[in-house]
Formats: structure tokens, sequence, C-alpha cells
């Protein structure tokens, strides 16, 4: 984590040199077209910062690299992640209407850390509509922000869902939210709860909305440890 800290420091650093640079060429050579009679007249950058002037080629001040440390390092949000971690089985029901008869399936998930801590990555494999499925999740929390952040694709389609949202640690529920481009239906939104039973069991449902726009749960997955 500490080489990858680094290594953003000194990037973000580079940049902010080459763009104070350029802009400070910039300003001399206006300067200098508008009255060369000036020439012995101190040139300042107005594009940037007096505290980034005085820094000059040492870089990030201390307390840009107090806040870049702070944003990437895990935290206890990211701790909350690890009770999804581990060997997964899972039975899942779906609903393509509120009316509509479940369509039921099983199949196994497989979730880990990455990114020396900041996210979890969870793989799906099982059958869906009949065909075999696979599956990935990326699940992180952003201290910029201040939310969790989720990612979804599969075999199923192209397309990327993202939902962001809270975790209360009193009902232990996860809830996310967005919306995605359905083939069928166009833009449509959703809602994920992520419910914590205990160590060992864990409930996922995403809630949809039907033709009239009224919210309904469209899928229930039931995930149990493997032992």
């Amino acid at each position: 984590m500490k080489g990858s800290l680094a290594k953003a420091m000194v990037i973000t650093g580079v940049t902010a040199m080459v763009m104070g640079s350029g802009s400070l060429a910039l300003s001399k050579e206006a300067a200098s077209k508008e009255d060369s009679s000036k020439t012995s007249a101190p040139m300042v950058d107005k594009a940037m910062p007096m505290g980034d002037q005085q820094q000059g080629k040492a870089g990030m001040s201390e307390e840009m690299m107090a806040k870049w440390k702070e944003y990437a390092t895990p935290n206890e949000n990211h701790k909350i992640l690890d009770q999804l971690v581990g060997d997964w089985e899972y039975s899942i029901k779906s609903w393509m209407s509120s009316e509509a008869a479940p369509e039921e399936a099983t199949g196994t998930a497989q979730a880990k850390w990455i990114m020396d801590g900041r996210f979890v990555e969870q793989t799906v494999q099982g059958t869906h509509m009949g065909e075999s499925f696979v599956g990935q999740e990326v699940t992180g929390f952003d201290n910029a922000t201040k939310e969790y952040v989720s990612t979804w694709f599969d075999s199923m389609g192209t397309g990327m869902m993202i939902a962001k949202g809270i975790y209360d640690p009193a009902s232990k529920i996860l809830t996310e939210s967005g919306d995605f481009m359905c083939p069928l239906r166009g833009q449509m939104k959703f809602r994920w709860e992520t419910k914590i039973i205990d160590q060992d069991n864990y409930i996922f449902e995403c809630y949809t909305n039907d033709q009239s726009g009224k919210e309904y749960k469209s899928m229930e997955i039931v995930y149990k440890r493997k032992t």
C-alpha cells in the first residue's frame, strides 16, 4: 500500500509541476509581448495558488500528502465488507414481474479482497434462464464521497450496473441504488439491499419498477458460506 501511495503522490506531483511550468511559461510570453520594457518586473503565475508556487519543484505539500493518504487508506468502512469475503453457495429466485412465478437456480460465488484491502471482488458462476452464467461484482467504499460503490457485469449482457449507497450498522443492511439501460424497457432504476444475517449467511435483494412504475422485488439471492 505504501508503494502504491508513493507512486500516486509522485504522479500527482509531477503533473502539478508540469501544469505549473506550462502556465508560468505562457504568463512570461504574454507579459513580454504586452510590454517589453518591463522585463525587470517579477513574474507571478496567476494560474497557480501562492502556496503551490512556494512549494515549487519540491512537489506536494505536507497537507496535500496527508489528505491523499487519508483518501487512499482503507478504514473501518472497508472492514464492513469483510463479512462478504469467502466461498459461498447460493440459491436465487427472480421475477420478471410482480405477478410472475419465480425462476429458481443455484450457483457458487467467491469473494476476495483486491488492491490491498480497498475493494472486494466477487465472481459468480451458475445458471440463469437455462443457460450457464458468470458474473462479477466489485465493491468498495469511496473515502472522498463517503459512500459505498459497486459495479456489476455478467455474461448475459454488455452493460454495467453502477450502484452507490450507505450501510446501516443497526440493521446490518447495505443499501445501494442506481439506474441502468434495459434493452427491452429503456432506462430503469434499481435498488439493492445486502442483508447480513450472520457470519455464514447473507441475503441479496434487487428491486426494480414494473410497467406501471411501482417498485417490486425482482430478485432474491440467499448465500450460505461453504463448509
